[in-house]
């Protein structure tokens, strides 16, 4: 890997690690691009703050601090300011134009929850066509704003249904994104502790649907970085279904498209 736009940092809460650890891990890695994407600090009604996401007053330092480490490394990899950001579209605006008041290069969509209750996480098992299709509809309706780079684990959503059932929605997302010129990521991390994806028969449907593919770290640990036996797996996967992952992609703006 030359490129991971999928890093998290202790600020969320589940993840270990300062950004500096992470910056020269990669660089011992050979890694020449790295974006971090913890979790988005989200606009809420009251009070409420999620428990697996920095807070909003944790975010000007997260951004300062990935500023002044990119000065600082800048002759050894190129760094760059990012969240990983559900799409709930009561908070989304507001949240989106916080962060990029103070300091934010791109986003990418890791849809965990289906709307801003955060009560039904996807990955609770479900054979429920209704739950599936919907989770597709929200990640497209996000997607269709314009401002997400791409989207993070889109097999995260764990439908142990039909197999037609399954590959209905799911190339429909898949034939919608590459129509959006929006990737998919293969996510690395449940090559780490055994989680339901990556999936190969959603990789399968990408390969069908022409959709781009970057692999994403999803490092919550430095040694979750650029693992090269773990990079050396996924490189496998995708090469025995016949798709060939974008080394690097181009990062959109993190604005709303009007």
């Amino acid at each position: 890997m030359i490129a991971n736009y999928h890093t998290h940092t202790w600020r969320c809460n589940h993840a270990e690690d300062t950004e500096r650890e992470y910056v020269e891990a990669a660089v011992a890695r050979g890694i020449k691009t790295l974006g971090f994407a913890d979790h988005a600090p989200y606009f809420f009604d009251g009070d409420y703050y999620s428990g697996f996401r920095m807070k909003r007053e944790q975010y000007r330092d997260y951004a300062d601090t990935l500023k002044a480490l990119r000065q600082e490394y800048a002759d050894k990899i190129d760094i760059f300011i990012g969240a990983e950001m559900e799409y709930y579209p009561k908070y989304f605006a507001k949240t989106l134009d916080f962060m990029n008041e103070i300091g934010l290069d791109y986003i990418i969509m890791g849809q965990h929850y289906m709307d801003h209750t955060e009560s039904w996480h996807a990955y609770k098992e479900t054979e429920d066509e209704m739950v599936l299709a919907r989770y597709v509809d929200v990640v497209l309706e996000g997607a269709g704003t314009g401002a997400y780079t791409y989207i993070a684990h889109p097999d995260h959503i764990n439908f142990r249904g039909d197999e037609k059932i399954w590959h209905k929605h799911m190339f429909r997302l898949c034939q919608a994104l590459k129509e959006m010129d929006v990737p998919v990521e293969m996510n690395l991390l449940g090559f780490f502790d055994g989680r339901h994806y990556p999936r190969k028969d959603f990789l399968a449907i990408v390969k069908e649907a022409g959709t781009h593919v970057v692999l994403g770290c999803d490092a919550h640990s430095k040694q979750q970085m650029g693992n090269v036996q773990i990079a050396q797996e996924a490189m496998k996967w995708l090469g025995d279904i016949g798709i060939v992952p974008q080394k690097q992609i181009p990062l959109r703006k993190p604005v709303i498209l009007r």
